[in-house]
C-alpha cells in the first residue's frame, strides 16, 4: 500500500469523524434570509419609533409591544426558514437532521441564548433600555461561539464578530440600533453568502 493510499485513508477517516461529531448541514441561504428578515424588521422598528413622536427607543404602551412583536417575528421567521432549508440540505446530502451532533449543537446554542433572553426581559421589565442592543449581540454571539464546536467554522467567526459588535454597542449605546442592524442583518448576509458559496463548490 503506497503512502498516498495511507494519506487518502487517513483523510477519509478524518472526514467521517468530523461528520459524526459536527452538524454540517447548516444552510447558507438560511443565514442570508435571517439577515434579510432582520433588516426588514429593523426598518419596521425604525418607522414605528419615527412615528411615535419620540427621539429614542424609550417607549411604553402599544409602540413598545409592537417592537417586541417585530423582534419575535424576525426570530420566528429566521428559525422556520433555517429548519426548512437545513432539512432540505440534509436530505439532499443523505444526512439525518436530528441526531447526536444536531442535538449537541442545539443545546449548546440555546443555553447562552435563553439565559441572555431571560436577562434582557428582566432588565426591560425594570425599564433599563440602554444596553438592550448590546446584550442581544453579545449573548447571541456567545450562543454561536458555544455551538460552533459542533458545526462548521463560519459559525465561530460570526459569533466572535457579534460579540465584538456587542461590546462596541455597549461603549456607544447611541449607535445601538445601527450596530444591531449590522450584526443581525448585514453580518448574517455576509456569512450566509460565504457558506452558500462554499456549499456550491
Amino acid at each position: 500500500m503506497s503512502e498516498q493510499d495511507y494519506l487518502k485513508d487517513i483523510s477519509e477517516i478524518k472526514n467521517l469523524m468530523n461528520r459524526s461529531s459536527r452538524f454540517i448541514s447548516l444552510s447558507g441561504m438560511a443565514g442570508i434570509m435571517a439577515g434579510v428578515y432582520a433588516i426588514i424588521g429593523a426598518a419596521v422598528a425604525y418607522w414605528l419609533v419615527a412615528n411615535s413622536g419620540r427621539e429614542y427607543l424609550i417607549l411604553d404602551g402599544y409602540v413598545f409591544r409592537l417592537i417586541l412583536l417585530d423582534l419575535f417575528l424576525i426570530a420566528a421567521l429566521s428559525i422556520i426558514t433555517a429548519i426548512i432549508l437545513t432539512t432540505r440540505k440534509a436530505k439532499k446530502n443523505g444526512e439525518k437532521v436530528w441526531d447526536a451532533s444536531s442535538r449537541r449543537l442545539l443545546i449548546n446554542f440555546l443555553i447562552p441564548l435563553v439565559a441572555g433572553g431571560l436577562y434582557i426581559l428582566i432588565i426591560l421589565q425594570q425599564q433599563k433600555y440602554g444596553q438592550t442592543g448590546a446584550l442581544m449581540l453579545i449573548f447571541y454571539g456567545l450562543a454561536l461561539l458555544n455551538a460552533s464546536k459542533y458545526s462548521i467554522g463560519h459559525v465561530r467567526y460570526l459569533g466572535i464578530t457579534e460579540i465584538i459588535l456587542g461590546l462596541i454597542c455597549a461603549l456607544f449605546p447611541g449607535y445601538g440600533f445601527w450596530l444591531w442592524v449590522l450584526g443581525f442583518g448585514v453580518m448574517h448576509i455576509i456569512y450566509g453568502s460565504l457558506m452558500y458559496i462554499q456549499e456550491k463548490k
